[in-house]
This record gives structure tokens, C-alpha cells and sequence, in this order.
């Protein structure tokens, strides 16, 4: 009797299918966008599950293209549906379903990236960051190119309590490439462990809930999609900075298959990098024959700390970076090759 009254909650009016709106419109799949519709809304419908209970709440997709995940969304009664999409092409067809949905939808042409979510949401909504998360969903078929910056940059707001997270602990169900939603969820020893890995999961619950087959889309993608659905955590694993966190983390996995020390290393300028490398690891208690994917959170998380120590005694430290020290040596390299003069003839048979 539930399932029937939740689905009771909205009826969408007669529409057209999202692969006639696809033919009305004249829509097609950018693969420079890397773009791939999803027409089932059977499939359309289990996403949109994953998210939890929907009815009266807020929710804002991303990138919401022909509309068959919007279509989902707006059957589940949600209060107000936000809608943010880059590609003006799809706008009319958007417009469509606002218009069978009097005053639930709102579109916005933009880019996610630089949308600003903080006052996407009524501020009545906010709770405190202890408190259950507030009424407010981020939901999304991502496509591959922007989906991990975006989850990056909502992982740092996450971390400082901004964006959409200004409301609390904002839930977010995204699909991503299924080898990127196994870094991001896999454990320590896993293949898939990873810089996203430590950067995912020491500030949420990450779960991935199910698999997509490549041929349920189109245009079909060369490999398959997994819907993976986060829950920020209360206590960060690691309560440091984002940013040192994310330095130390990209240090470690810069040599992913040598043991941790050589990437731990490039944390530190040439000049005493062997004794502080050494330091921060005998400080940590990390073993330096471990590979980056062995370490555990606590493992991360030690080296974090320990490291903050570090560079509050010498702040010269977390300005250190190793690519760009390498680049300017080759540089400098380089300019002396080509500035010494050529040597005589005799010269340079001797």
C-alpha cells in the first residue's frame, strides 16, 4: 500500500519520450562533451532510487540533457526540482517538462563548475552539520570529462562546509566511468586504490550501488557507468586542510607502484629530503616498503598530521612543489646546453 501511495504522489501528464524529444529537437550527442543519453526509464527510475526518500524534497540535478532522469525525479513528488544545464540545445525540451509541472522546475543555463550552489536552495532548509542531512539531493548523469573535477571541487566544499553543503550534509547520487567509481570507493590493497580513494572517503560514506551496462546508453559508450552515492561524514577521517590533505595524498600515489617513500619524499625540497622524509614517516609510524595503495586511512591520516607539524615548524614546506621545482631544473638545463659556446675542431676530437 506505500509503493502506491508514493507513486501517487505526482503523475507527470501524457509527454513525449525522451527519444522523441531526442527526434523533435534534433538532439545529439557531442562526443567532445562526452555525452551519452539514457533512455530507459526503468534505469532512469533505479537512479533516482538510489537517493533515498524524495517526496517534498529539493533536489537539484546536473546536466540533465534530454530529461530522463528529470522525468524520474518529478515522479517521486519532489517540493522543487533545479535543473543545471551547460548545453543550450537541450533547454527546450526542459522547458517542456517545467511547463507539465507548474511551478516545481527551475532551469538554469550554466556550467556546474562555476555555479554557485550556496544560494541554489530557501535557506529555511539549513540544519546544523551534527543534525540528519537537510531535504536536499544532488543528483546526476555525469558525463565522463567533468565528473572528477566536479566531484574534487564538491569534495572541498564538503571539507569547508560551503557550496551546496552550506545547508548541511547534502547528499549526492552521480554516475561515473565505472573504473573511476571503483577508485573512489575501492579499500586499502584494492587495484582500483587511489588518490580519490582518501579524498572521497575520509569526508563521506561512499557507496557504490549498482552498475550500468555501456549499451544502455547512447550513444554507447566504450565502457560501463556505476551510480555511486554519497553521504558526507559528521567527523572528517582526517581533520587537516583540504588542501595539505590533497598535497600529501598526490605525493603519495605520484609513484603508485614503488614503495610510499618515494613518492612521501617528493613532499620535501632536495636539500634534507632524505633525513625529513625519514622523519615523517618514523613520526607517522608508516612502514616506507608499503605501496601507495596498502596505507591505511589511519596510515593517511598520521602522515597528514605529522606533516601539518612539519610545516607550522618551517612554513617554507607546503609552498614546496616538486613538479614544478623538476620543470625549472630542466629548464635551467636546458638554457645551459644551448648558451655554452661551440668548442674548436681539436677541442672536441681530443
Amino acid at each position: 500500500m506505500a509503493a502506491s501511495g508514493k507513486a501517487a504522489a505526482f503523475h507527470l501528464p501524457p509527454l513525449p519520450t525522451v527519444g522523441e524529444i531526442i527526434k523533435l529537437f534534433r538532439l545529439k550527442a557531442q562526443k567532445q562533451l562526452s555525452q551519452n543519453f539514457l533512455l530507459d526509464l526503468r534505469l532512469t527510475d533505479k537512479i533516482v532510487k538510489q537517493a533515498g526518500e524524495l517526496r517534498n524534497a529539493h533536489v537539484c540535478e546536473v546536466g540533465p540533457g534530454p530529461g530522463g532522469i528529470t522525468r524520474s525525479i518529478l515522479s517521486t513528488g519532489v517540493e522543487k526540482l533545479l535543473l543545471i544545464e551547460k548545453d543550450t540545445r537541450f533547454i527546450p525540451g526542459l522547458q517542456m517538462l517545467s511547463e507539465a509541472a507548474p511551478g516545481k522546475v527551475r532551469i538554469v543555463h550554466g556550467d556546474i563548475l562555476t555555479y554557485n550552489m550556496e544560494k541554489a536552495f530557501p535557506k529555511h532548509l539549513k540544519k546544523n552539520w551534527e543534525d540528519e542531512p537537510p531535504d536536499i539531493h544532488i543528483i546526476g548523469n555525469l558525463p565522463f570529462s567533468v565528473s572528477t573535477p566536479l566531484i574534487i571541487k564538491w569534495l572541498e566544499n564538503v571539507s569547508k562546509k560551503d557550496g551546496p553543503f552550506i545547508y548541511g550534509r547534502t547528499q549526492m547520487t552521480l554516475t561515473f566511468q565505472k573504473e573511476v567509481a571503483e577508485r573512489l570507493t575501492d579499500n586499502p590493497g584494492g587495484k582500483q586504490r587511489s588518490r580519490l580513494s582518501i579524498m572521497a572517503q575520509h569526508l563521506c560514506t561512499v557507496e557504490k550501488r549498482f552498475v550500468i551496462p555501456g549499451q544502455a546508453f547512447v550513444p554507447k559508450p566504450e565502457v560501463d557507468v556505476a551510480v555511486v552515492h554519497f553521504t558526507p561524514l559528521v567527523q572528517p577521517k582526517i581533520e587537516q586542510p583540504f588542501k595539505l590533505v590533497e598535497k600529501v595524498v598526490q605525493s603519495v600515489f605520484q609513484f603508485r607502484r614503488k614503495y610510499c617513500f618515494r613518492g612521501i619524499a617528493t613532499l620535501f625540497p632536495e636539500s634534507g629530503r632524505l633525513e625529513r622524509t625519514e622523519q615523517l614517516m618514523m613520526t607517522a609510524n608508516v612502514d616506507p616498503t608499503l605501496r601507495p595503495y596498502q596505507l591505511s586511512m589511519s596510515q593517511f591520516r598520521n602522515l597528514c598530521n605529522t606533516y601539518r607539524k612539519m610545516c607550522d615548524e618551517d612554513p617554507s614546506l607546503f609552498v614546496y612543489n616538486y613538479r614544478e621545482d623538476l620543470r625549472q631544473k630542466k629548464m635551467r638545463k636546458s638554457l645551459e646546453s644551448t648558451s655554452q659556446p661551440e668548442q674548436p675542431e681539436e677541442e672536441n676530437q681530443l
